[in-house]
């Protein structure tokens, strides 16, 4: 029996970034399999959003590998002719607003010309349903509530271009997708976060400050602080691990290894 070799769908090597004087990221290391879930948490400023733009390839580190899929990233996604399969949804829905929501959810693929207009309406039009909104496909995003903003975010990260390679797993980064927002509301798109990772058939990472977020949608937590992963397991052990940073961030407490940053 030949057994085949798997790749990190992620993988940091000594990662560092400096924002001039400023270190973010200092020499992170970590790796995350293929189906795996991550939540990052930490306190403002400790590099969570960061991470994610290094992973979606809006930044390059300062020093340091990252590997996606096995490939080292040595260009900005934009410079990429063949970017890996990593899908972002920001906190604020960022929706292009002189657009339809039908061009919003299939702008990568009337961009890319490869798929004939009825074909890239069947795929939008699928990506709408699985995030229950059924007839919103020929309004403007101002004519949208935020809740259903948000919605057609999440329908446009789930857009799949049939010629990518079929090996490729899809990564989806979600930042801060519940700040502001009440528990319902943050009940409602924690499984909606799970529902679309499901249909994309593909791995997550989510960046949030919201405890009942990362328990919810996170198989596997990361708690960043100092520009350092101060603790990594499993999201049963991340309820009960008596580590101090971690235990910090659990109850909210103003006592712990993390102070506010000073301003």
């Amino acid at each position: 029996m030949i057994l085949t070799q798997v790749n990190p769908v992620i993988e940091m090597q000594d990662l560092t970034m400096k924002w001039d004087m400023n270190l973010v990221l200092d020499n992170v290391n970590f790796f995350m399999n293929p189906g795996e879930r991550i939540g990052i948490i930490g306190p403002s400023g400790s590099g969570k959003s960061t991470i994610l733009r290094l992973i979606a390839g809006l930044l390059l580190p300062t020093s340091g590998n990252l590997l996606l899929l096995g490939k080292k990233q040595q260009y900005l996604r934009p410079d990429q002719n063949n970017p890996p399969d990593v899908r972002l949804v920001f906190q604020n829905p960022a929706l292009l607003a002189s657009l339809t929501v039908e061009e919003n959810v299939g702008f990568r693929l009337m961009r890319k010309g490869k798929l004939n207009e009825l074909e890239i309406r069947k795929r939008v039009m699928a990506c709408l349903e699985a995030v229950g909104l059924y007839d919103v496909a020929n309004q403007l995003p101002g004519q949208l509530s935020g809740g259903m903003q948000k919605r057609v975010s999440f329908a446009r990260a789930l857009i799949d271009d049939p010629n990518k390679n079929e090996d490729s797993m899809p990564l989806l980064l979600y930042d801060e997708p519940t700040a502001g927002l009440d528990p319902v509301a943050s009940t409602r798109i924690e499984d909606l976060i799970n529902k679309t990772t499901d249909v994309a058939k593909g791995c997550s990472v989510v960046v949030s400050h919201v405890k009942s977020t990362i328990e919810r949608t996170a198989d596997r937590v990361l708690m960043l602080y100092g520009g350092k992963v101060q603790w990594d397991g499993g999201i049963a052990d991340f309820k009960q691990t008596k580590n101090p940073y971690v235990e910090q961030f659990r109850e909210g407490s103003l006592k712990g290894p993390m102070q506010p940053a000073e301003h």
